[in-house]
């Protein structure tokens, strides 16, 4: 059995998350937190793009009227993020969280946790544990014998525990940090110790889209082969939608889950004599709309044509201005370059 096939299952909201459960994609609203309208927007955005789970920032109390808002309206079940203020996160638990998400670095101690615990347990939803390195316990952050996958490790495995003891299992764990490998020894370190607790996983402050997705894929893509992470989000300096698309991508290309199409594209050469690179973005956009998991080609030439994409359902091999379309590797018809992309969407609906 993989890693996460051992987790303890938790719901939150009607998503399971962890005990063999498909790796749940979820990512963080960044309107502003007392805007009901403006996060649901964001929210039926999300949605579309394929977000299962959605987690939303509680920087005061006065935003509790507007999380309890959102909560009510939302399609998809919605986390509240609580820092610093434990009594937020009991007034989230009563006024429709789906989850909480607390820090044990800042949200006051062990002892602050114990009515938050029972907050949850009253509302029955579960508590991610989300340590980072950033906000580590200043006790564990100061200790000189531990290297930081070590005390961050520790510090969620403690945490868990005390939650434990306490008699609420409902729980997830995610301790991340922006740097890579040390993210992956992390959470190598929590699958081990704590290997019945359903893992979150995700680089932290990963960046801006392009280095942020390539820093989350090679950590994450390390991870999910080895079958940790029950959960994840792909952090990003950008619009949340993108996070859950590239989720999804990394997901299809390791074989682990599929939504919407995937794109087999050559590289340009010196033999490509259509304009690749536009032709490859418009059909990009174009199936942005398609829901169905089928595999598209698009190759420059006649060498990357129908034979070194005969595993696509759909594609097309250029040639001098035009491409001929194919099948499943069998050449449909010919068009000129300019009706190329309407060409291959019709086949494709024909699918």
């Amino acid at each position: 059995m993989k890693p996460n096939e051992k987790t303890r299952r938790v719901m939150v909201g009607n998503v399971p998350v962890g005990g063999g459960a498909p790796v749940a994609v979820q990512s963080m609203l960044n309107a502003k937190a007392d805007d009901v309208e403006a996060n649901l927007r964001q929210i039926e955005a999300l949605a579309e793009a394929g977000c299962e789970i959605v987690r939303m920032a509680i920087p005061k109390r006065a935003c509790l009227d507007a999380f309890e808002g959102v909560c009510s309206a939302s399609p998809l079940p919605v986390v509240a993020d609580i820092h610093f203020d434990p009594v937020i996160a009991i007034e989230a638990a009563k006024r429709g969280a789906a989850k909480l998400r607390i820090n044990p670095g800042n949200i006051g101690g062990l002892e602050a946790t114990v009515p938050v615990l029972d907050a949850a347990r009253e509302a029955g939803i579960p508590i991610r544990i989300g340590v980072n390195a950033g906000s580590l316990d200043q006790e564990l952050a100061a200790r000189d014998d531990l290297e930081l996958p070590q005390k961050l490790a520790a510090s969620a495995s403690q945490y868990a525990k005390f939650c434990e003891e306490n008699g609420f299992n409902d729980l997830v764990v995610s301790a991340k940090a922006h740097d890579v490998m040390t993210t992956v020894r992390t959470y190598r370190l929590l699958a081990a110790e704590i290997p019945h607790i359903p893992l979150h996983i995700g680089v932290t402050e990963a960046g801006t889209q392009f280095q942020g997705i390539i820093k989350s894929a090679s950590g994450l893509g390390v991870l999910l082969e080895e079958g940790i992470g029950d959960t994840m989000r792909i952090s990003l300096t950008d619009d949340p939608v993108n996070e859950i698309r590239a989720c999804w991508t990394l997901l299809a290309a390791l074989d682990l889950r599929r939504r919407g199409p995937e794109i087999i594209s050559c590289p340009t050469c010196g033999r490509c004599q259509v304009n690749l690179i536009d032709l490859a973005a418009q059909v990009e956009e174009r199936l942005r709309s398609v829901k169905a998991p089928v595999k598209v080609a698009v190759m420059g030439c006649v060498v990357n044509g129908p034979g070194e994409a005969r595993d696509a359902d759909i594609g097309v091999a250029c040639g001098a201005g035009s491409g001929a379309v194919f099948v499943k590797g069998e050449t449909i018809r010919k068009v000129p370059e300019g009706e190329i992309v309407d060409a291959l969407m019709e086949e494709l609906a024909k699918l």
